[in-house]
């Protein structure tokens, strides 16, 4: 099924939107707020100073450990403070236009959300699209993030590579992503589970996230780490931060301040041991190449048998799936605490790539393993829905191309990105 989209680009402030204001009722999205800021916008909208610290811990509750959607429903609070809420706030969380199931299980939700209606888009086309997926398995379930509309780095084997970069999601964007996931499967207290597909058969469904959708969350890093830090609130969503993983291309200088701030867990797309070759397939590679990658990794905070860097390597046939090539890997990784993740590369329209051989992959496994590294193939996932490893790409870049033309201008913080 196709669905329309609408979306505009700005002409200022393009990648660093701001993320307060919902378009349509001009109040104030709570949802990826942080504490601080919730509270600073409690005591704006009058709510009396000794009561903000609870008010927080209140709505805290409601929002991440309930899932309310509407401030009526928070019956805790007095009639008057939820009209005051109502007043000044909102829950909405990002639309679904498709929902889509696989085969397998695995779920793939097309999101439409408010663009903030002044920087970032036009008054009457204020929608961006992007996707989400949710990859269940029989006793834990991993929810796959984006963090922008698009993206620049143009790596070649890469489906999003190919829809130009539209704008960052802000973090209300990023923690919506779960809100919706949990409420697509029943993931809330008190609320029945879906009877739609196979789901985990856990009490908790959701139990990693993996910032792996559309963009390079390094390039979104401040809406990015408050989302995971709301994400890994304990009071809250509660996801443990070892069971958050954040993927990127090569954003070398980011990279140790990433781990110092969140702690999470860190994957590196790979896909090469030579520069020569990564130049091509992960772009990026020619402002930080592998040996500046991998000093990076080496300084990630926390790194040890415990805590391993996931390398990526996405197969490719004839490419870089060599018995050189693997042998190349394991030297080139020695020293770093690692298990390399490899990906059989799934097909989209005019890649120009092709997924080696089965045992072509399994013979690669093996040197890897042999030499001491967990190598495990990772099974593709959503293949029929275009949910799989580097097929995600959302409608938004024919609207997008459609308003090219009145903003010719790159804004100056969107240059890094495409450098």
């Amino acid at each position: 099924m196709k669905t329309q989209i609408n979306i505009a680009c700005g002409n200022s402030s393009l990648h660093n939107p701001p993320e307060s204001i919902d378009p349509n009722s001009r109040k104030r999205k709570l949802i990826g707020l942080p504490r601080e800021m919730m509270k600073e916008e409690l005591a704006k909208a009058g709510l009396p100073l000794e009561q903000i610290n609870m008010r927080v811990a209140q709505l805290w509750n409601w929002i991440y450990v309930r899932g309310a959607t509407g401030f009526p429903e928070m019956m805790s609070l007095s009639k008057t403070v939820r009209s005051t809420l109502n007043q000044h706030f909102t829950l909405t969380r990002p639309e679904i236009v498709n929902r889509q199931i696989s085969t397998d299980g695995t779920r793939k939700w097309l999101l439409r959300t408010q663009g903030d209606g002044t920087e970032n888009s036009s008054p009457g086309d204020p929608f961006v699209d992007f996707e989400c997926v949710f990859i269940p398995e029989a006793k834990r379930g991993t929810l796959c993030l984006s963090s922008q509309v698009g993206c620049t780095l143009n790596c070649s084997f890469c489906y999003t590579g190919t829809q130009r970069l539209v704008r960052n999601l802000t973090s209300a964007e990023i923690v919506g992503q779960i809100m919706v996931a949990r409420d697509e499967i029943g993931e809330w207290p008190g609320v029945p589970r879906t009877t739609e597909g196979p789901l985990p058969d856990t009490e908790r469904m959701i139990t990693n996230i993996v910032l792996m959708g559309m963009g390079e969350p390094l390039y979104n890093f401040e809406n990015t780490q408050t989302a995971m830090n709301i994400a890994a609130d304990n009071a809250g969503l509660n996801f443990s931060k070892r069971r958050i993983t954040l993927s990127t291309s090569g954003v070398a200088p980011k990279i140790p301040l990433w781990g110092a701030e969140t702690d999470s867990m860190l994957a590196i797309s790979l896909h090469a041991t030579r520069d020569s070759l990564r130049d091509i397939l992960v772009p990026i590679n020619k402002k930080y190449p592998i040996e500046t990658l991998l000093a990076a990794c080496r300084s990630y905070p926390g790194l040890g048998n415990a805590r391993r860097i996931t390398f990526e390597y996405v197969m490719l046939k004839d490419v870089n799936d060599s018995d050189e090539d693997a042998k190349a890997l394991v030297k080139l990784l020695a020293g770093i605490p690692a298990k390399i993740n490899l990906i059989p590369f799934n097909s989209w329209p005019g890649s120009g790539y092709d997924c080696p051989q089965s045992e072509r992959i399994e013979k690669f496994a093996q040197i890897i393993n042999k030499a001491g590294y967990a190598s495990p193939v990772r099974a593709p996932r959503g293949r029929d829905i275009m949910a799989a490893c580097g097929q995600l790409k959302s409608e938004s870049e024919k609207s997008h191309n459609r308003n090219h033309k009145k903003h010719e201008s790159i804004p100056e913080s969107g240059k890094e990105q495409q450098q």
